[in-house]
């Protein structure tokens, strides 16, 4: 058996043992970065794969995407970022940030960006999507050679889609209804299904953050913003948690019933880059988040430490 089929097999049982399915891409974010629009081919690249080619949902690791064609927009002067946003009470979704503010409130298209990508914001993202454009976002996707990620729409066209499907009015009433659904019916949620939501494979989210690292996915400045925003994020429990201290971790989670992912950049002390993108669907619904959160960690932790050769 190979090293590297080795170090597979350690990550399919770190997941098996949280009792969940994962996929995982990791690879060193200067080896061989193509250009924006072009396909990888056949680069001989280091890389730890599981998976790495199979469709996956990814909830609202979109934001990256959403995010950066907003930065790309900003620097080219086709909107001001200081423009003024409100967010009303028709706005919200419920969760972190504006979602769940109880009063309205006001913020620039740049704090929007801010807590779409530190917080995962589903109101702020929504309303930055309003701004630049949905099929703008697409069209980017296609120009950073991203052929197989599809997006449907914003965060609440996904949530008004799983309320409709489950026969709730609001997220109160889907909370009730939700768990009361067999584990089976579950499963079979459109949102939950890659076929029929916002998808992408991991590899191609590993191509994506390769990209704006290296400052081949649009203007340097509006990469650097991108990093910046994903610095920030706020969530410390999935690919933080496999890292040892000294490991700058900037990331975006995704987060659906059943479904834990983050995709990110782990920079070493001695400057080395390693593109993450970790995808876990339990198999059983009720399962511990901790323990399924910490698997992503682990499994990221032990790619990138073969990448290194650290022998771990």
């Amino acid at each position: 058996m190979s090293t590297r089929t080795a170090t597979e097999d350690r990550v399919l049982r770190v997941f098996a043992e949280a009792g969940a399915r994962g996929q995982l891409h990791v690879v060193p974010v200067r080896a061989c970065t193509p250009a924006a629009g072009e396909p990888d081919g056949e680069l001989d690249v280091r890389e730890v794969a599981v998976g790495a080619d199979d469709a996956v949902v990814i909830a609202s690791i979109f934001k990256i995407l959403l995010v950066l064609e907003f930065a790309r927009q900003a620097v080219a002067g086709q909107l001001d970022p200081t423009e003024r946003v409100r967010v009303t009470s028709a706005d919200r979704l419920g969760g972190w940030g504006t979602a769940g503010c109880l009063d309205d409130v006001e913020l620039s298209l740049r704090d929007l960006a801010y807590f779409a990508m530190s917080v995962s914001d589903n109101s702020a993202a929504d309303l930055l999507l309003d701004r630049v454009g949905l099929d703008t976002v697409r069209l980017l996707a296609k120009e950073l050679g991203l052929h197989r990620t599809c997006l449907v729409g914003g965060p609440r066209d996904l949530l008004v889609a799983m309320l409709a499907e489950v026969g709730a009015r609001d997220e109160r009433e889907f909370a009730v209804r939700y768990p009361a659904l067999p584990d089976e019916r579950k499963r079979r949620l459109a949102v939950l299904d890659p076929r029929h939501t916002t998808s992408s494979t991991p590899r191609e989210i590993t191509r994506l953050l390769r990209l704006i690292w290296t400052d081949a996915a649009g203007p340097p400045e509006a990469c650097a913003l991108v990093r910046d925003l994903m610095s920030k994020q706020v969530f410390r429990h999935r690919l933080v948690s496999g890292f040892p201290d000294g490991v700058a971790v900037a990331a975006k989670t995704g987060t659906l019933p059943g479904l834990h992912m983050e995709a990110g950049v782990a920079r070493y002390p001695d400057g080395e880059c390693y593109a993450i993108a970790v995808f876990a669907r339990t198999h059983d619904l009720t399962i511990s988040r901790v323990t399924v959160d910490a698997a992503i960690g682990r499994a990221a932790g032990i790619a990138a430490a073969f990448l290194r050769g650290d022998g771990r």
